[in-house]
């Protein structure tokens, strides 16, 4: 079945359906990594995005139910230049096209994913319609296509659940939470209460934590509700804190930096990071589309730790007296590489301390 891609600039691809078939719309990002289709997918900061694969054979290894970053498919839509037919892993019986239909969700294949990819690098991030044909209209009602402006709200857990175990007692802020921070956090033996982002600093410290983990989320830190800034205000003076990719950057905010939107984001697992103050270099894991004004630390608290050696961007910080951090980065790393696995142990290592 024939399929166009239609951008916000009127650039169009012709390309074939595959999973479901309902038209849709979404900020059209690309994704560089060779491997972690499903973690991608899953991942809860891609709600609201159509997703796009730069490497040309996507869904070669099947789905397997272990890896999955939440339970459903967050991304709008994919993009692919070819999609495998068959699963090369003899114990996975289901293909990558079979668990989007399940999840009702629609693909293109058969577009130059690279070709889009350069054409998004020079003219930056846009929002993009998936769909049948292309009217003389196709264009305008893309336009008039209602924005997303509270993805947190609709993705985010609206009641708290623990995740226990015997150790530290961990509160995690929802945003839009990867299990792979769980994940992480389970094997450090953390004792895990998970709550939704609406929750006041009141409640969280009626929690009894040893330390507060603000967790990864879709969209515009700014859109967040200003509430939450103030929980952060008022926790980090009590406890450790921790922030990880949109819980960085609401870091940020609540101590009186901005954040800026990137021309194209970084979406993939080959960025590399600086750490300033040892000097070593790690390949992460990143998906954002936003990241901390780097001018805008100068009349904070907050001191910079990391940076991304391709554009020099904010990739983690300190707070100069609290025992509060962040990074923009996913030090949990799914499917990798885990060369900022420690980031966790340094969280640990704090509320030790404490």
């Amino acid at each position: 079945m024939k399929r166009f891609l239609l951008l916000e600039d009127g650039t169009q691809y012709e390309g074939e359906a595959f999973g479901s078939t309902q038209t849709v719309t979404g900020e059209l990002v690309f994704n560089t990594g060779m491997t972690g289709y499903q973690e991608s997918l899953t991942d809860p900061s891609y709600t609201g995005q159509i997703l796009m694969f730069t490497y040309p054979l996507i869904g070669n290894y099947g789905i397997d139910s272990e890896v999955s970053e939440s339970a459903l498919i967050c991304a709008n839509a994919v993009v692919v230049n070819e999609v495998s037919r068959l699963s090369a892993r003899n114990d996975q019986n289901t293909t990558l096209e079979e668990f989007m239909i399940a999840h009702h969700m629609p693909g293109i294949k058969n577009i130059d994913t690279r070709m889009v990819t350069k054409h998004i690098r020079e003219a930056g991030v846009m929002r993009a319609a998936i769909l049948d044909e292309v009217t003389t209209d196709s264009l305008a009602e893309l336009k008039k296509a209602p924005s997303d402006s509270a993805l947190v709200n609709r993705i985010a857990t609206k009641q708290a659940y623990p995740n226990p175990a015997i150790g530290k007692r961990v509160v995690v802020i929802d945003f839009g939470l990867k299990y792979s921070i769980l994940r992480e956090l389970g094997k450090r033996n953390c004792d895990v209460m998970v709550v939704p982002p609406s929750t006041s600093a009141e409640a969280v410290m009626n929690y009894h934590p040893d330390g507060v983990l603000l967790s990864n989320g879709p969209g515009n830190p700014e859109d967040v509700d200003q509430t939450v800034l103030t929980m952060i205000q008022a926790v980090q003076k009590l406890v450790p804190l921790f922030g990880i990719c949109l819980g960085h950057q609401l870091l940020a905010l609540a101590n009186g930096a901005k954040t800026q939107k990137l021309k194209f984001g970084h979406r993939g697992f080959n960025h590399p990071v600086k750490n300033l103050t040892t000097g070593r270099i790690d390949f992460t894991s990143q998906n954002h589309g936003y990241a901390v004004d780097r001018d805008s630390l100068k009349q904070t608290d907050l001191q910079l730790t990391h940076e991304e050696l391709n554009d020099h961007s904010v990739e983690g910080l300190r707070h100069k007296d609290l025992p509060v951090f962040s990074v923009q980065f996913h030090p949990d790393a799914a499917p990798g590489p885990h060369d900022a696995n420690d980031v966790f142990d340094e969280f640990i290592q704090l509320m030790n301390a404490k």
